[in-house]
């Protein structure tokens, strides 16, 4: 990474405030990874690419967070296991999270709330 180049985290917001969900494949094993960083975490070589993901994979693992209605309700915090064959802490949206299951397939979306943008997820049953 030179000196007037942005920080990968900083790479990833952009692309996903475009409305593009992107990540980082290393060009040296050829294998994609998150969370955005300057070398590779498989080989350690530094020559990395952006690529466009389908965004499609499978939730590994979930568990439910209480909290109480005043402070938003419950929430649920999911693995998913990317299409691509990257793993990525995230929520599955548009469900009660009791409702989430492992096995369940789920697309991304992109998030344009408050704050930086989120990749979140909801059933694929659910997409337009």
């Amino acid at each position: 990474m030179s000196a007037n180049e942005p920080a990968p985290g900083v790479i990833f917001q952009d692309y996903l405030r475009a409305g593009e969900f992107r990540l980082q494949e290393c060009h040296g094993c050829s294998r994609m990874f998150y969370f955005p960083r300057t070398v590779c975490p498989h080989c350690g070589q530094g020559e990395l690419r952006w690529l466009p993901v389908s965004g499609h994979g499978v939730v590994y693992s979930t568990t439910i967070v209480r909290q109480r209605p005043e402070r938003g309700g419950d929430y649920n915090i999911s693995l998913i296991d990317l299409d691509e064959g990257v793993r990525m802490m995230s929520r599955v949206e548009g469900i009660p999270p009791q409702q989430v299951r492992i096995g369940m397939r789920v697309e991304a979306l992109i998030s344009k709330g408050e704050g930086a943008p989120l990749v979140l997820f909801r059933p694929e049953s659910q997409t337009q």
